[in-house]
């Protein structure tokens, strides 16, 4: 197999989630389809749906560990990768992980309408990158594993493809409704980045591949918990302007403070 078909493969894999839920992350089904099943029972179809893909994506990450075809795969990759590419040393991807992020907060501001106001906006993409940067620097304090270059041992889970895909599910969570380029675009954007860390030789494949599954499945549980959040601290109450919270990118903590105005 050579290079061109392999990230074929990895690009497939990490952009069929847009193509799966571009439309968003429930599945609609027809009446007339549907007689035999109930309301309930398709919403629970859909719910496990939406998960199944960044689930797998994770999965597959973690079989990786041991000695196995899959991670015979990532050698292959890295071996090809060596012998057809030793210069592209471009650092566009330290940057691209954030453009979902930006992009979704320029359409808010372009007052293009969003799932969420600014203030909610916000804090959901702050905890997003919160859940899922604890579970990727836990992944690679547990895992210890070397990244190809040889340069450390955290190379499982992936962070900068983790914060890429919190950032381009946040903004499909956002403007899903508006149109599937949208989500396309983000998940592409993420794609490259991922497609770029396996590039540079800073990752195995899996690595990218878990981080991606991380950086969606997180987004999508802090998406799904919000609401219930939201009863908990009261935030129905008008007079709660400012929200002050932990955030987490790559190794690095913050406080990341939410005002409406």
């Amino acid at each position: 197999m050579n290079v061109q078909r392999i990230l074929s493969v990895i690009l497939i894999l990490l952009l069929s989630q847009s193509f799966l839920f571009g439309q968003g992350n429930e599945i609609i089904f027809s009446q007339s389809a549907t007689d035999s099943i109930s309301e309930k029972e398709g919403n629970k179809a859909s719910g496990i749906i939406a998960i199944a893909l960044p689930s797998a994506m994770i999965t597959y990450g973690l079989i990786s560990l041991g000695d196995n075809g899959i991670r015979q795969f990532d050698r292959h990759v890295q071996n090809s990768l060596e012998q057809n590419n030793r210069f592209w040393n471009i650092h566009a991807d330290d940057y691209i992980q954030f453009t979902p992020a930006v992009a979704a907060y320029t359409l808010k501001f372009c007052k293009v309408e969003s799932a969420h106001n600014l203030l909610d906006m916000t804090i959901l993409y702050g905890l997003s990158n919160l859940l899922a940067g604890c579970i990727v620097q836990g992944g690679k304090n547990i895992t210890l594993r070397n990244r190809p270059d040889n340069s450390n041992n955290h190379s499982f889970p992936s962070g900068h493809t983790q914060t890429a895909f919190v950032a381009a599910e946040f903004l499909h969570q956002e403007y899903k409704d508006q149109s599937i380029w949208i989500s396309i675009g983000g998940y592409s954007a993420a794609t490259f980045v991922g497609i770029a860390r396996v590039y540079k030789n800073r990752h195995w494949v899996s690595d990218v591949v878990a981080g991606a599954g991380i950086g969606i499945l997180s987004t999508k549980a802090v998406y799904w918990a919000y609401p219930h959040i939201q009863k908990v601290l009261g935030k129905k109450d008008k007079s709660l302007q400012t929200f002050i919270f932990p955030g987490y990118n790559n190794g690095n903590l913050s406080l990341v403070l939410a005002k409406t105005f």
